[in-house]
């Protein structure tokens, strides 16, 4: 309001020889808004045919539903719209407690991609893994569907049965028979690992900041001589942002945990830590992967920046980007969630794309170091065709030999990345920390040879 008062203002102080150039400017922006209406005409005209000249008979609510959540994905991945189920369905996701599987999923080429199945879900017990592609449900496709109709097939009454038909990279087709129970996700768990205390935040509702700092006591109250902690974020999608701002208070005395910026480069909201670490200055490890993502990603970079805790795992996913949900008519026509910011990190950092390298590259199996030099299958945010850009001149590290990987001694039983968390805790920092051997990638050997082959000339034929 106060922008069009001032915009009224100026043009009152104007006088008669400004006029003409008033009325060009006026002109001006008229165009563009007369091409506007032009294409919402085109939009009756299309809607009105598909009534009048379809097959079948159309819902016209749905069909405008559609649309406008056609538009909102076309911007990037992370926008949409939400009808009025949905939008409460939303609701009660980040109160901490709804009925589904336990699945936290996108969108892409038409087709649902899980992002990551959350902790103690029916899903996660099921096998289901980051970046399986869901291609129908209860033997229905929904191939084609965006991600809200798709959820809505899998959200349902507690205790019903559940039929997903999985494509996964490198292995057949296969269904996957999940049972829906009231997911109420606890966000924070703790444990004791030998002299160490673990803290899994596996995502961010309304209630992780509380559990992670309840979670933390009493694992320091069973062991008060406890020599550093360890903060799980692997494959934790992320949630709400004064969560994820919450959580990294806990650890921090003081400073910027992260910024967020929107269009106007004036329009900066800064997010500062509050005095007070509830671990007394305990050394840290965060462990991340490529399945975390956004608040988790704002808490790793938090922590890594202010230098209170080193990072141990693979890049992360790289989504930096800030969706707001706005409701429409007080949500009795749904939302929007609509990308309004990108967030950077206290050093002024942008993930978005890219994600956050950690300071001690460890792959969790043998088979993961594979996947990473041969880049033959990684999903993150850059995997996404309408994903926002990244800074300029920025980009996601490629295909490379990771720096760690299980020895084949190791026990397969046993968390790789942990161990290696315990390590750095163990020695005092990543550089202390005596490193294994680099892992060998055959395959990526095999095809850099064949790239090679490829590349010279064809031999002259003997004649």
């Amino acid at each position: 309001m106060k922008k069009y008062l001032l915009i009224g203002a100026s043009a009152f102080i104007l006088g008669a020889g400004s006029m003409a150039y008033v009325s060009q400017q006026a002109l001006a922006s008229a165009q563009p808004r007369a091409k506007t209406y032009r294409m919402l005409g085109l939009f009756g005209d299309v809607l009105n045919t598909v009534e009048n000249q379809y097959v079948t008979e159309v819902d016209d609510t749905k069909l405008i539903q559609a649309a406008i959540d056609g538009m909102l994905t076309s911007l990037d991945p992370h926008s949409g719209y939400l009808d009025p189920e949905s939008f409460d369905d939303m609701r009660d996701q980040t109160r901490g407690e709804y009925g589904g599987l336990g699945l936290e999923v996108t969108s892409e080429d038409g087709v649902v991609k899980v992002i990551s199945p959350m902790d103690g879900t029916p899903a996660e017990k099921a096998g289901i893994k980051a970046g399986d592609y869901i291609t129908s449900v209860n033997g229905e496709s929904v191939l084609g569907l965006t991600v809200t109709e798709a959820v809505k097939q899998m959200r349902g009454k507690p205790g019903e049965t559940v039929s997903l038909t999985i494509a996964r990279e490198k292995s057949d087709p296969f269904d996957v028979k999940l049972v829906r129970e009231v997911i109420k996700p606890k966000s924070a768990t703790a444990r004791l690992e030998g002299d160490y205390i673990l803290l899994r935040i596996g995502s961010f509702n309304e209630k992780t900041t509380d559990e992670a700092e309840a979670a933390f006591a009493e694992m320091k109250a069973k062991n008060p001589k406890a020599k550093g902690l360890i903060l799980d974020l692997r494959n934790n999608p992320g949630g709400l942002l004064d969560q994820a701002v919450g959580v990294s208070d806990l650890f921090l005395e003081g400073g910027e945990i992260v910024s967020q910026r929107g269009r106007d480069p004036r329009d900066v909201e800064r997010y500062n830590a509050r005095t007070g670490d509830m671990t007394g200055g305990m050394p840290m490890v965060v462990l991340i992967n490529s399945g975390s993502a956004s608040a988790a990603e704002i808490v790793a970079g938090a922590l890594q920046d202010r230098k209170r805790a080193e990072l141990v795992g693979t890049t992360s996913f790289g989504k930096g980007s800030v969706q707001t949900v706005i409701p429409l008519r007080g949500g009795i026509d749904g939302a929007l969630k609509l990308t309004t910011a990108k967030y950077f990190t206290p050093s002024g950092r942008s993930i978005q794309k890219t994600g956050i390298e950690p300071d001690l590259e460890v792959a969790l199996t043998r088979e993961e170091a594979q996947i990473i030099a041969n880049r033959t299958y990684q999903f993150s945010e850059a995997s996404f065709k309408n994903a926002l850009n990244a800074d300029e001149g920025k980009v996601r590290r490629g295909a490379h030999e990771p720096a760690e990987a299980p020895p084949e001694t190791f026990d397969v039983k046993k968390d790789f990345q942990i161990a290696r968390a315990e390590d750095v805790l163990r020695y005092g920092s990543v550089a202390a920390t005596p490193k294994l051997p680099k892992p060998t990638a055959r395959m990526a050997e095999i095809v850099n040879k064949a790239r090679v082959a490829e590349a010279k000339p064809p031999a002259t034929p003997q004649k």
